[in-house]
């Protein structure tokens, strides 16, 4: 499905050319990618980058997609060594004097644009961060482009789309609430894909099998 056959259902299902709707698609289309990739974790979107921390600097910058972590390790010595996750104030109670350096153990999110480690390195680290990250949106391109939500996941983003451009609208109740249902269907399909197949494989957990009724 192309950004275009996409703004085109939208309109077509929810019988709209109104100028101004016609001018928010773009938003509309974006609010619901955000509510698909904040809801369900989907493997594709994983990411591998390489990074420093700084001697004497507890913080290291996010990437600029980032939404949310998996791992972070340093190399030493070529031995990989993986931080435990924290809270901010676990760092700050456990290392008050952040002029104490050593090698990091823990690590936190200290706000949307960095991490704070502990203790304050007392070196340059090579540091590799696994990370969830938030994709270009289809709206970033042209017409006729596509993403892997667009390709792989085309229900979940029409009706994400649908019922975002249906509350936009002010619609009816009832036929929110079967958009609504639509949505939760199509999204359910994504996170047993994303959540459970991709998960697991069946050398050690036998192939994957619908519960009988």
């Amino acid at each position: 499905m192309t950004y275009s056959e996409l703004k085109s259902l939208i309109q077509n299902y929810l019988e709209n050319t109104e100028t101004t709707f016609v001018t928010d698609l773009p938003q509309i289309i974006q609010q619901a990618e955000n509510r698909i990739l904040r809801t369900v974790r989907l493997p594709v979107f994983r990411k591998n980058v390489g990074g420093t921390l700084t001697s004497d600097n507890e913080y290291l910058a996010t990437p600029t997609d980032f939404l949310s972590n998996y791992s972070l390790s340093f190399t030493s010595s070529s031995k990989q060594t993986f931080l435990l996750f924290k809270d901010v104030n676990f760092i700050r109670e456990a290392y008050p004097n952040r002029a104490t350096t050593s090698a990091p153990k823990h690590y936190a999110l200290f706000d949307n644009s960095s991490f704070i480690v502990g203790p304050t390195p007392d070196s340059n680290y090579t540091v590799e961060l696994h990370y969830y990250y938030s994709p270009a949106s289809i709206t970033a391109g042209a017409d006729s482009g596509t993403t892997w939500l667009a390709t792989n996941a085309k229900n979940t983003l029409l009706y994400g789309s649908i019922l975002e451009g249906y509350t936009y609208m002010k619609g009816e109740p009832d036929l929110m609430a079967m958009y609504e249902k639509r949505y939760e269907q199509a999204l359910s399909r994504l996170k047993e894909l994303g959540e459970g197949q991709n998960t697991t494989d069946q050398y050690r957990d036998d192939q994957y099998r619908i519960r009988r009724s």
